[in-house]
């Protein structure tokens, strides 16, 4: 923190002597420096203080900016700072005739101008930190402006180099981290939300809980996604009694850790993965901490399902073809039990649902194992765990009776296991084919759920 703090006093203190030497008084009023006049200097200078005088301007700038300048700004960057496709086009074409010295043309010329911009923003002050928060303003405007997906691949890019696993720290956060610390679990904590600082206590328990997150060196106090466990005696299959302010401290020595709550914090960073490395390193940390633990497993929420079922009823929706729409709607009345002409509506099959459990059992097992994207798992929780190695052990129905997980999965959650002799061969058999590693028992069941569903 020390180390930070005398590197942002470094910057400023250049960034103060760099922006007299270019002229800056106000930059808000003076046409000479315009937000585009501005980058494109930052651009062409090569100057260091100047540089970083300018980056620090331009930032300073959007923080000020309200939703309707900040979407003039990056169309600026959409637009002003794209590639340039006549002159990628003419690189080409020379290396294609067999000038090969036009190589390192032709791939600066693929890169868009606007990369190299958001490297020279990046020397400012706090710069990472305020970049990180510009593509979060971009990720709400990018539905009503897709003509800005241009700069978020660029962002997504940079973001995911800058964001390398190499330059993240794991750190146990618990109930002697730093107050501000704390706050930020209770902020961004989404999965399972944190209702006061008793339940958050009760979530550190030094006992029977572990909290683990990973930082970056230029957002020192910030968990850029953290990963909240259980130890405990058996795999678990709800989860009040894990998020429970009251629920008991367990006595006995654990055997098993539950990863119960995964939470990304940075809008931001979207796109950008941490979470397999995460579980990985968590579970070497706790090796390390308890010998005799030797299981480890999810209790996962199955965010999407509902949402993605219903989907199939609505014949005006165009994310699914009409036949893969018949068909999906065809096999879900044939595991209802239901005749053809049967209507299914949301509120119908609520209905249908309440009180039969295996009947919420067929649909989350058709759900998890059959709905494809591609070939690979539609629902993302899953996807995410599978394509970590984990195999999908088992459902459990009724295991969260909140609101949100009712209205998500009818209360259904999921246990992932990672077992450490087969979680090479399930990622790779998930990655090549697609193949979904299950217990011996869904195994079963899946054989059964397939040929009521032909």
């Amino acid at each position: 923190m020390i180390g930070i703090g005398w590197l942002e006093g470094l910057l400023n203190s250049v960034a103060d002597h760099g922006r007299e030497l270019i002229g800056i008084k106000d930059g808000f009023e003076d046409d000479n420096f315009t937000d585009s006049k501005l980058c494109h200097r930052l651009l062409e200078g090569k100057g260091e203080a100047t540089n970083i005088a300018l980056a620090r301007e331009i930032l300073r700038r959007w923080r000020y900016k309200d939703v309707a300048q900040q979407e003039a700004f990056l169309n600026l960057l959409s637009l002003e700072f794209d590639v340039d496709t006549q002159a990628i086009a003419e690189a080409a074409q020379q290396f294609n005739s067999g000038e090969r010295s036009s190589l390192l043309n032709l791939v600066r010329l693929a890169e868009a101008p606007r990369q190299e911009l958001f490297r020279r923003l990046n020397m400012a002050p706090n710069g990472t930190k305020v970049l990180v928060s510009m593509r979060e303003s971009l990720l709400k405007l990018l539905k009503q402006n897709p003509q800005l997906k241009n700069v978020d691949t660029d962002f997504q890019h940079l973001l995911g180099s800058w964001f390398n696993r190499g330059f993240l720290q794991l750190e146990r956060i618990d109930w002697h981290s730093s107050a501000s610390m704390l706050e930020k679990l209770i902020q961004y904590e989404a999965v399972h939300p944190i209702q006061g600082w008793e339940d958050l206590r009760r979530r550190l328990n030094d006992k029977d809980r572990r909290c683990y997150g990973f930082f970056h060196p230029a957002l020192p106090d910030v968990p850029l996604i953290f990963v909240e466990v259980a130890l405990t005696t058996q795999i678990s299959d709800s989860i009040s009694s894990l998020v429970d302010p009251s629920a008991t401290v367990a006595e006995e020595p654990p055997n098993t850790a539950i990863f119960y709550s995964i939470n990304n914090a940075l809008t931001g960073l979207r796109g950008v993965s941490f979470g397999n490395f995460l579980i990985k390193q968590v579970a070497e940390e706790l090796k390390d901490e308890f010998t005799q633990i030797n299981t480890f497993s999810t209790l996962s929420p199955i965010p999407q399902m509902v949402a993605t079922i219903v989907s199939y009823f609505d014949e005006t929706n165009t994310k699914h073809s009409e036949s893969e729409r018949q068909h999906v709607l065809s096999s879900l009345k044939m595991l209802l039990g239901q005749s053809a002409d049967f209507e299914l509506t949301q509120q119908s099959l609520d209905t249908l649902l309440e009180g039969e459990d295996a009947l919420k059992h067929q649909l989350c097992l058709y759900y998890l194992t059959q709905l494809k994207r591609a070939d690979k798992a539609r629902d993302s929780v899953a996807n995410f765990h599978l394509s970590n190695g984990a195999c999908l052990y088992r459902i459990n129905i009724n295991a969260n009776s909140s609101e949100r997980g009712t209205n998500e999965s009818w209360g259904c959650m999921v246990n992932y296991l990672y077992e450490g002799d087969k979680v090479v061969s399930n990622h790779e058999a998930y990655a090549n084919k697609g193949t979904i590693a299950l217990s011996k028992d869904l195994q079963r069941q899946v054989k059964s759920l397939v040929s009521n569903t032909l």
